[in-house]
């Protein structure tokens, strides 16, 4: 019998919970508990992973000041996800956990060792979210005045793993001999010096952290441009995408597939997981219901903006609402979520576009239903689409405790049920569970 199951990781980000809903709290108070509570659930659901979003800035490009943003609690405040990512590590013993960290805030060495760390501190299920920030206003927060371009953004970025890579490998996997007879706790000549000197980057090494359990952290990417799928095909192990309909989610599997064989990597060992936002109700209608609610509440269509904005650096406050977008857009920052929010030629309006699937920003296909009508289509979607499995999100990250139980406690069961979803862990490492199948 074939093996039908796909994987399950999350999407978030350490933000302020759905704290306009009745059931939501604002996220205080800022302990993380929220979070720590929602990574125990994720696990007893048998989740691959939880990933945490970032940005290094209060966006102020929607409407040309930080009043959207800090208003409506959109992308601020958001606190650094390293910390939390050990503290849901440490609360867990088999969801892996991913921390999103900008190559362009970290040097090598610091990324290196803190990944290290965190690898060691949750026992192999810590993964890095390769990011190289797309926004000016990051940048003015680290001694620049606006980010390189997006071209040689990726290519220092490249350098950077090669980096990586070699800091990871500095430590020899048996350097520490702990010889208590000899008084020798690690063997001088299985650590040395990288001496590494390239056109960005110049490092000496070696770490002074032990080989952590995966020897270095599952790298997850979500690159979208040609220059990003080159990118996450040559050194992702878990690439994160969201398409328009399975067709496109078939292609860009595909796409990226055949990107890893060019580059000599065996195929099976990426994981592309696309991005989705179930809307689960009781019955069919309910959620239909319920959807349709969420599209027209009053704060979806700045929501929506105000968080392309920021991550675009376009402001779209400036445009009708219900007229098509005057001309096709282009931007240093996330060029893919923008090619693919305005649809350029479809004659669609500023609303239509907001509207169009649940946002059309963080949604491959849309899911709405009972638990079981929506576990059939995501069975039928991924067959469609031949892996490697779902990523849960909302359509601005916000997420309540309604939510997350209504996926791990309805839907994860329905696919379960269907021998779509895993039932327990085969292995105790991050990259072990994404291998498993």
């Amino acid at each position: 019998m074939s093996d039908k199951r796909f994987h399950l990781g999350w999407f978030m980000n350490f933000t302020p919970d759905e704290w306009r809903e009745p059931f939501g709290q604002g996220g205080r108070p800022w302990d993380g508990q929220f979070y720590v509570e929602m990574a125990r659930a994720l696990e007893r659901a048998c989740f691959d992973y939880i990933m945490i979003e970032d940005k290094l800035m209060v966006p102020q490009t929607y409407g040309g000041s930080a009043k959207a943003s800090l208003n409506h609690g959109m992308m601020v405040p958001k606190h650094d996800p390293a910390p939390l990512a050990v503290a849901m590590g440490m609360a867990t013993q088999r969801l892996g956990v991913i921390a999103t960290m900008s190559t362009m805030a970290y040097p090598p060495f610091l990324m290196a060792r803190l990944c290290s760390t965190i690898d060691s501190l949750t026992n192999g299920r810590f993964g890095w979210n390769v990011v190289t920030s797309a926004e000016d206003l990051m940048a003015k927060n680290f001694g620049m005045d606006r980010l390189p371009p997006r071209d040689q953004r990726y290519e220092m970025a490249d350098e950077y793993m090669e980096v990586m890579g070699k800091l990871f490998e500095s430590w020899d996997p048996d350097a520490v001999v702990l010889d208590r007879d000899a008084g020798i706790y690690a063997d001088e000549t299985k650590v040395r010096p990288i001496d590494f000197e390239g056109k960005y980057y110049k490092v000496r090494g070696p770490l002074n952290t032990v080989p952590s359990p995966q020897g270095r952290p599952i790298y997850v990417q979500a690159g979208a441009s040609p220059k990003g799928r080159d990118f996450a095909a040559t050194h992702a192990d878990s690439i994160v995408s969201v398409a328009s309909g399975v067709e496109e989610m078939r292609k860009f599997r595909a796409d990226i597939r055949a990107r890893a064989e060019k580059f000599g990597r065996d195929p099976d060992t990426i994981k592309v997981m696309f991005c989705v936002t179930p809307t689960l109700g009781e019955t069919d209608d309910e959620a239909r219901a319920k959807y349709e609610r969420m599209l027209n509440s009053p704060h979806f269509i700045v929501d929506t903006l105000a968080s392309l904005s920021a991550i675009t650096e376009i402001d779209f406050a400036q445009y009708d609402l219900d007229r098509p977008l005057p001309e096709k857009l282009v931007t240093n920052g996330e060029s893919g979520t923008l090619d693919k929010f305005q649809q350029w030629g479809s004659g669609k309006t500023l609303r239509e576009l907001v509207v169009a699937g649940g946002g059309g920003l963080v949604s491959s296909v849309e899911l709405v239903g009972t638990p079981d009508t929506v576990a059939e289509r995501m069975g039928e979607v991924m067959a469609e689409v031949g892996g490697d499995g779902f990523l849960i999100t909302t359509p601005v990250l916000r997420v309540s405790r309604r939510f997350i139980t209504e996926v791990t406690d309805g839907l994860v069961p329905a696919l379960q049920k269907r021998g779509l979803a895993r039932t327990a862990y085969a292995h105790e490492k991050l990259r072990d569970n994404l291998l498993d199948f």
